[in-house]
C-alpha cells in the first residue's frame, strides 16, 4: 500500500532519547534552583558564558535571587546543551546497535518476496522480541517452502496423470481410424473405461482442493454410521475379490462434513480391500470414543509393508511397491484425500503396517460437543 514519507524509526527514537534526557536534565536544575545552592558552586560554568549574556539574564530578575539566577541560568544552558548534543549522539547509536536485528529481517523478507524462500534469518543471541519475530518468520518460510514444494510436485504428477488417459484415448482413435473394420464394441468399451479414469481423476482433484480450502459447514456426524455405510456400499467389490468386512464399535460423534468423512472413510475401506490378498483377505473398522477424540480405525490383511514404504503412502498419486493398477485401483489419490480431510477437520492420520502383513490406518477426529442438557 502505498504511504505518505515519514521519519525512520532510527531518527524517531534517537530524539526520544535526547528528548527524555533533555527533559531530565531541565528537571535537575529546576529541583536545585529551589534547593538554593551556593552560588560559588556554578562559577566554573560562568566562564564559559560571556558577560553580556549573564547581565541580560540576571537584569531579568530582579531582587534576592538575581545573583543566584545570574549564577545558575547560564551554566544551566551549557549542561543542557551538553546533555542535548550528548543524548542525540548517544540515542543514534543505541538506536542503531537496537534495531540492526530489524533490518536483518527486512533483509529476508525482501529475499522471500523475490521469490526465494530458502533464505532463513537465523538471528542470533539471547530472546528477545525481535528474535521471536525472526524465529517466527524463519518458520513461517520453511512451511511456505514445503507447501510450494509440495503443490508444485502435486501439479507435476496431477499433470503427468491426466495425460496417461488423453494419450490412450489418442491411441485408441489412431487405430480405429486406421483399422476402420476393427470391432467398434470393443473400441467403444475402452474408451468408456479411460474416460471414466479420467472422470474420478479430475473429481478427486476437486474433491481434494475443496479439503485444503476448508469450505464446508460442520456438523455433528457419527463415524460408527459412516463405517457401516462405506463398508456396505464396497461389499459387492469385497466380495469380488474374496475379502471380507467386518465393522464394529460404539456410537462416535465427531464434528465435521458428512460427505466428507464419508469420503474419508469409504476411501480407506476400499484402499482396504483392493490392497489386500488375493483370496481370504480381512478388512476390519472400528470406532470407539476416546477422552480427547474419535476415532476410526481401518485395518487389513495384506503384503508385509515396510515402515518407510507406509510413510510415503500419503504422497498424492504414491500406491506403492507391487501395487499393480486395475479398474479397481483408484487414481492414486485415496490416501491424499484421507490426509487431505483429516487436516482440515483438525484431526490426525496414522498409518503403521501390520504384523503379519497389511496396513492399520487411525485417524482421529475431534469429538462434537454433549448436546445442553435441558
Amino acid at each position: 500500500m502505498d504511504r505518505q514519507p515519514g521519519w525512520s524509526v532510527r531518527l524517531k527514537l534517537t530524539l526520544s532519547y535526547a528528548g527524555f534526557l533533555l527533559v531530565a536534565g531541565a528537571l535537575m536544575f529546576v529541583a536545585a534552583w529551589f534547593a538554593g545552592r551556593d552560588p560559588q558552586s556554578f562559577d566554573f560554568l560562568l566562564r564559559l558564558v560571556p558577560g553580556r549574556v549573564v547581565d541580560a539574564i540576571g537584569g531579568l530578575i530582579p531582587g534576592r535571587h538575581s545573583y543566584l539566577l545570574r549564577a545558575f541560568a547560564p551554566a544551566a544552558v551549557v549542561a543542557l546543551a551538553f546533555l542535548l548534543l550528548v543524548g542525540v549522539a548517544g540515542g543514534w547509536l543505541l538506536a542503531g546497535r537496537m534495531l540492526a536485528p530489524l533490518g536483518r529481517i527486512t533483509d529476508a523478507t525482501r529475499t522471500a518476496a523475490a521469490g526465494s524462500l530458502s533464505h532463513r534469518i537465523r538471528l542470533p543471541g539471547r530472546n528477545d522480541e525481535f528474535r521471536e519475530l525472526a524465529d517466527a518468520f524463519d518458520a513461517m518460510l520453511e512451511r511456505l517452502e514445503v507447501h510450494v514444494a509440495e503443490q508444485q510436485r502435486f501439479a507435476a504428477n496431477a499433470s503427468h496423470e491426466l495425460r496417461t488417459p488423453l494419450a490412450v484415448t489418442q491411441t485408441l482413435l489412431d487405430v480405429a481410424r486406421k483399422d476402420p473394420d476393427r470391432d467398434q464394441g470393443e473400441l467403444v468399451d475402452r474408451l468408456r473405461a479411460v474416460n471414466t479414469r479420467a472422470i474420478d481423476l479430475t473429481e478427486a482433484l476437486l474433491l481434494l482442493t475443496r479439503a485444503d480450502q476448508r469450505t464446508f459447514a460442520r456438523e455433528h456426524v457419527d463415524l460408527s454410521l459412516l463405517a457401516e455405510e462405506a463398508a456396505e456400499t464396497l461389499l459387492p467389490l469385497a466380495e469380488e475379490r474374496g475379502v471380507s468386512i467386518e465393522t464394529s464399535g460404539e456410537v462416535t460423534p465427531a464434528l465435521g462434513s458428512h460427505a466428507l468423512l464419508l469420503q474419508l472413510t469409504s476411501n480407506l475401506v476400499h484402499n482396504a480391500i483392493v490392497h489386500n490378498n488375493a483370496a481370504g483377505g480381512v478388512v476390519r473398522v472400528t470406532t470407539a470414543v476416546r477422552p480427547d477424540a474419535a476415532v476410526l480405525t481401518v485395518e487389513n490383511t495384506g503384503a508385509v509393508l515396510t515402515p518407510s514404504l507406509v510413510s510415503t503412502l500419503t504422497e498424492p498419486f504414491q500406491r506403492g511397491t507391487q501395487r499393480i493398477r486395475t479398474d479397481h485401483a483408484g487414481v492414486g489419490l485415496g490416501l491424499a484425500i484421507v490426509k487431505s480431510i483429516t487436516q482440515a477437520h483438525d484431526g490426525s492420520l496414522v498409518l503403521a503396517p501390520r504384523d503379519g502383513g497389511g496396513l492399520r490406518a487411525t485417524v482421529a477426529l475431534p469429538l462434537a460437543p454433549l448436546p445442553a442438557s435441558r
